[in-house]
């Protein structure tokens, strides 16, 4: 188990890791590169055990995927919900997981008991043509209606922040708009937009130096701007500037102040965490400007890359 008496006192977060290795494998992903395909499932003793060693009241549980994507992956998840629940453990956390989190009714119901607060689902691209890319295709199983699957996990009160991407060859103009339109439309509480980033071991980063698309790559300097968050590679249809408006975009549509204060009145209205929803969309809608600081000079100091 890991030492968490070795931590210093006062951080907002515990932390803990059950799972390892993802067999998605998509192409823009490091986790199968690094951590393996294979999906393996620490003991649930020990996961309970170290859990009630953090000293933290919330916890955000670190694995890629927290349920996993087969059918003995949900099983185990649950049973790993009914014993943190029957510890009684007194931790609220928040987890990574794919959206099949809302597939089985009674996995969010099982999470809800044993604390989940919120989950992390990387919904990616809202066309079909952009999850195909990315390699995503689990998202296009069964025909899933994403607002129906996001409704279902906030039953439960649990939380729902997306996460999306922006910068794949089928974006255009216009697609930052999109993805807040369409992550407004499936119910997020909170969204995440990252600019398509190739990390060395993806399959993204041979595709793209293969082609010379990463504007980028020199180590260490380059090194501190991939951080999913500013542009690092060059898009297809989406010059440097026009990439970091369609990202500017997204977000001042997603936390416009209507938008925001809708989403509280929903929050308020179904008693799931409203405080909690509405610092998170104050605290996005403030680092608007932050971003768009950094991105000046970002520009000044490796636009001349681009061209």
């Amino acid at each position: 188990m890991a030492r968490h008496d070795l931590l210093a006192r006062g951080y907002a977060f515990g932390a803990i890791q059950t799972t390892r290795g993802c067999p998605l494998n998509c192409t823009f992903c490091s986790v199968t590169a690094f951590n393996g395909a294979r999906y393996r499932q620490r003991p649930i003793p020990d996961v309970v055990r170290e859990f009630q060693s953090v000293h933290e009241k919330r916890v955000l549980v670190v694995d890629d995927n927290l349920i996993g994507t087969r059918p003995e992956h949900i099983a185990r998840a649950k049973d790993l919900f009914r014993a943190m629940a029957q510890a009684n453990l007194r931790k609220e956390w928040v987890a990574q997981a794919t959206i099949n989190f809302a597939d089985d009714d009674e996995l969010p119901a099982l999470a809800a008991k044993a604390g989940c607060r919120g989950v992390f689902i990387g919904f990616e691209s809202p066309a079909p043509e952009g999850l195909r890319e990315l390699g995503k295709k689990f998202n296009l199983l069964k025909g899933r209606d994403f607002r129906a699957s996001v409704r279902r996990i906030q039953r439960h009160n649990i939380m729902v922040v997306g996460s999306f991407i922006i910068g794949l060859d089928i974006d255009q103009p216009g697609v930052g708009e999109r993805i807040a339109d369409a992550a407004s439309q499936y119910g997020m509480d909170n969204l995440n937009v990252l600019f398509l980033t190739p990390l060395p071991g993806a399959r993204l980063w041979d595709q793209m130096k293969a082609n010379g698309r990463i504007a980028l790559s020199a180590f260490p300097e380059d090194w501190k701007y991939y951080t999913l968050t500013y542009p690092v590679a060059r898009y297809r249809h989406l010059s440097l500037d026009a990439v970091i408006q369609e990202m500017i975009s997204c977000n001042r549509n997603f936390y416009s102040m209507p938008r925001v204060l809708r989403r509280l009145c929903s929050n308020v209205w179904q008693r799931r965490a409203p405080l909690i929803s509405f610092v998170g969309n104050l605290s996005y809608r403030s680092n608007i400007r932050v971003d768009c600081k950094a991105y000046a000079d970002f520009k000044c100091q490796r636009g001349d890359r681009y061209h």
